[in-house]
């Protein structure tokens, strides 16, 4: 992957309505520290904070069956939900595929091409 791919995918990452508010923040700092002195610290909190934000699959799983996912999505929704995430989980996978995290399990997986 190249390093104007990755930067596509933070940029889809940060736009992703499940992006929390503290990933969106960084990603908008390292976006604006592109052709700077800047970047390369920029990216490498990027890379942190993504880190310390995707959503490893048991939590996903554990979010889906809570109240609190039957508040956010209604009980039909999350009964979806947490299949979803049932499945997900039983096919191997390592964290949520929501629009965030997608594209942020790609970024990390090619992070070196980001932060040199």
């Amino acid at each position: 992957m190249d390093k104007h791919t990755l930067i596509e995918k933070a940029k889809k990452m940060a736009a992703a309505p499940s992006c929390c508010a503290d990933l969106k923040q960084v990603a908008q700092a390292y976006f604006d520290a592109l052709g700077t002195a800047d970047e390369k610290t920029a990216a490498k909190n990027l890379i942190a904070e993504i880190e310390e934000d995707i959503t490893p699959i048991d939590r996903l799983v554990a979010f889906a069956h809570s109240a609190h996912a039957v508040e956010i999505f209604g009980a039909e929704g999350a009964k979806k939900f947490a299949a979803h995430a049932d499945e997900l989980q039983a096919s191997g996978a390592k964290y949520c595929d929501c629009g965030a995290c997608a594209p942020a399990l790609e970024i990390l997986q090619s992070k070196e091409i980001l932060i040199g």
